[in-house]
């Protein structure tokens, strides 16, 4: 979706003043990337907050903020009057159209766009938006990726309104879209998208923590309880001129050829550093779209590798950031194009160079705004977050193997332990004093929890800094970071609702075993005696059971590679040997039995994610094989033949040649290397077995590695080609031009 237009200039504001309601002005450059007042803008295009407050009746805001806050079924009865508002305010904002916005399993965002005008049966038209099209919309089902749950002729689907996450105004050129965030499902009520099971998921997530609650007595004016999230978000800037000239990155958006640049990031001086102004000037312009659209960015700062980039929300509620996520990374791409930049958003961009991940930051919270994951002063006493951490480190042992499946992808298997992200075992990292008290619980009651105390600087102007109880762990791949666990190991690109709905998931089933046993023990006549006897009597079995998924060392390193095969946790190194994990007896199970995903549902999406790792590597392979018959090649036998007239031209002179007939012997050489790589890769693209599993498990052992002694090739002859014969932007010149 075009959240940017990219070829005609959106009004922008001076002094957080709009301009007049649909009517674009032209602003000078240093107009339109001044930095905005977010607070005079923030969320001025989104349908919540104060507009849902002005423009709809006291009771029908009553009765819609409660399906939004309270999960209550929406009445049909206020969908007429809350289509009306909807529709005034958007047009007043210039909008002409509407959409059903959604996220099928392709990994992207979907919309069909309907006009808010219809003919009035008198020659003329009315701007009509009725209740029923708020509610349900009716895209084609049958070209989307459904598994096996549509065949090709079975063409009905169904989006539905999400009122949980606000309806938002997107300017595409000249005019404006009302989108309506939806869900997406088939005729037979399946979910084809991945928002349905999220939510799903976070009900689940509410129905069992609210059990935990009741245990306590801590459920006093809490209706729900919801995960949040904050994903932070790494990307790579490339010149707009560098992006046109490479056929790899316009269609598999990474570099499938590039020989490594004289300096990397080996001196880290990129990381944290003064951000150039041209990338300044994007960045403003970006989190000024943000703002509009209600999207709590609050970091930005240059990322380890040249030429990469992060930018961080606050929290939010799951499902709304989500949406968010999806948003941002489309505002990044499309406000790159205009400032002469094209943002590449892929794990792994550039071979040998730090790769890009969405650094997954999650927590439970009441809806009375209770964080069930912070652990206060004395941790020790803190029975109720004690359960809930423990209920956490549960689920990750349990279904470590679910969470690395719920992040695999052809991409992604580039940069996981890549000594630049997390390896592929899932591990937990609790730090210090929570390791501690572990320690406490696993030989009886704990008793008490290490503080952090003051560092003192050394110098009299310096303030004392208050140090934290436990250091980070940035190998880690989920890493309890302060009042939230951080799953490090996600992949920059795709939406981060799949592996949420798995995380949710698996926690859920943890928080429903815990609170059976916690309710089996106590028995119907609890005493604060008897629940805390009960509360440490399964929080010391969890934790000897458990305690095997913690790890507070280096995750990098090989002695806990060997570690962990000591413990008996999975190492799924890539795709093929993660995504069998999805589909096991005991995912099903807990899918279904938390009525997340039905089994059909789950298998549908393994094999649109199996189909999908195979077509990106055939995408891959055919693109690396076009760039080296049509331009690798051609620039070496050329370079082949200057050697071979110099050679020439030497020995008409009698002048000694011997050293460059040895350069065109190594040049030949390498040339014949090339040659066998591509009719190699040819021979594997072209012969693989028909199953899904079969052909990902040939990609893994036979494709992958072909493509890697192509790239070797190729990159060899890249270091002896004259800089004017190659035909390729390098790395070099791709990671440093600003």
């Amino acid at each position: 979706m075009s959240v940017y237009p990219t070829s005609t200039v959106e009004p922008y504001f001076s002094a957080g003043q709009p301009a007049g309601p649909g009517t674009p002005t032209r602003t000078s450059q240093m107009e339109r990337t001044a930095v905005t007042d977010p607070v005079a803008i923030f969320g001025r295009r989104t349908f919540s907050g104060d507009v849902l407050l002005k423009r709809l009746p006291s009771d029908v805001h009553e009765r819609l903020q409660r399906t939004i806050h309270e999960g209550v079924p929406l009445d049909p009865a206020i969908a007429n009057t809350v289509a009306l508002a909807m529709k005034e305010w958007a047009m007043e904002h210039g909008a002409t159209h509407f959409c059903h916005w959604f996220h099928p399993l392709t990994g992207d965002t979907a919309e069909k766009h309907d006009a808010f005008l219809s003919p009035d049966g008198r020659g003329g038209a009315i701007a009509k938006f009725p209740g029923a099209q708020l509610i349900v919309g009716e895209p084609d089902a049958s070209s989307f990726p459904s598994g096996g749950i549509r065949e090709t002729f079975e063409a009905r689907g169904y989006t539905a309104w999400d009122p949980t996450s606000p309806a938002f105004i997107v300017r595409n050129g000249t005019g404006s879209t009302l989108c309506i965030p939806s869900v997406f499902v088939s005729y037979t009520g399946e979910a084809l998208d991945v928002k349905t099971p999220l939510l799903r998921s976070i009900e689940a997530i509410s129905r069992h923590a609210l059990r935990i609650l009741r245990v306590f007595g801590t459920d006093e004016g809490v209706s729900s309880v919801h995960t949040t999230l904050g994903s932070e978000q790494e990307y790579f800037l490339i010149d707009e001129s560098f992006f046109q000239q490479r056929l790899d990155l316009q269609v598999c958006g990474r570099t499938v050829i590039g020989a490594a640049p004289p300096k990397g990031h080996q001196l880290d001086d990129h990381y944290f550093g003064a951000i150039p102004e041209r990338v300044m000037t994007f960045m403003n312009e970006a989190e000024t779209v943000l703002y509009e659209l209600g999207i709590p960015v609050k970091t930005r700062h240059n990322e380890v590798a040249p030429g990469q980039y992060e930018i961080a929300p606050e929290f939010e509620r799951a499902n709304v950031a989500a949406d968010h996520q999806a948003l941002l990374m489309h505002t990044l791409e499309k406000v790159a194009i205009r400032h002469g930049f094209r943002c590449l958003l892929h794990e792994k961009p550039f071979a040998g160079v730090n790769g890009s991940g969405k650094h997954n930051n999650w927590s439970m919270c009441t809806d009375t705004g209770a964080n069930l994951l912070d652990p206060k002063d004395d941790t020790h006493s803190n029975l109720q977050f004690l359960v809930f951490l423990c209920a956490v480190i549960k689920a990750v042992h349990e279904h470590g193997d679910m969470l690395r499946g719920a992040i695999a992808s052809a991409a992604n298997d580039h940069r996981l332990g890549a000594n630049e992200a997390p390896p592929a075992i899932i591990s937990i990292f609790l730090g210090e004093m929570l390791s501690d008290i572990l320690d406490q619980l696993e030989s009886g009651a704990p008793k008490s929890t290490k503080k952090g105390g003051q560092l003192e600087l050394g110098a009299m102007v310096l303030p004392d800094i208050p140090r934290h109880a436990g250091d980070r762990n940035r190998t880690s791949p989920f890493a309890f970071t302060g009042n939230k666990f951080e799953f490090r190991a996600v992949g920059s690109t795709g939406s981060v609702a799949w592996c949420n709905t798995v995380l949710n998931a698996i926690v859920a089933d943890a928080l429903d075993q815990v609170a059976t046993e916690l309710e089996t023990r106590i028995g119907d006549a609890p005493t604060p005696r008897r629940i805390e006897t009960a509360v440490k009597a399964v929080l010391k079995q969890i934790v000897k059971k458990h305690r095997e998924i913690v790890f507070d060392g280096d995750n990098y390193s090989d002695e806990w590679h060997e570690e962990a095969a000591r413990r008996g946790l999975p190492n799924l190194k890539t795709t093929p040997d993660a995504l069998p994990a999805l589909k096991s007896r005991e995912a099903l199970s807990v899918f279904s039995k938390h009525r997340i995903l039905s089994n059909r549902e789950v298998r549908a999406r393994v094999e649109v994610l199996y189909e999908t790792y195979n077509s990106v590597l055939a995408i891959e392979t055919r693109a690396m094989v076009r760039m080296l018959e049509t331009q690798v090649m051609p620039a070496a036998l050329r370079h082949q033949a200057e050697l071979g007239q110099a050679i020439a031209g030497a020995r008409e002179a009698g002048v000694e040649c011997g050293p460059t007939l040895g350069r065109i012997g190594d040049l030949a050489r390498e040339i014949g290397r090339l040659e066998n790589a591509v009719a190699d890769l040819r021979r594997h693209l072209d012969r693989h077995p028909a199953s899904p599993e079969k052909h990902a498990e040939h990609n893994r052992d036979e494709l992958i590695p072909a493509m890697e002694r192509a790239r070797s090739a190729a990159d060899a002859l890249e270091e002896v080609i004259p800089e004017d014969l190659w035909p390729l932007p390098t790395y070099a010149e791709m990671l440093f031009l600003r």
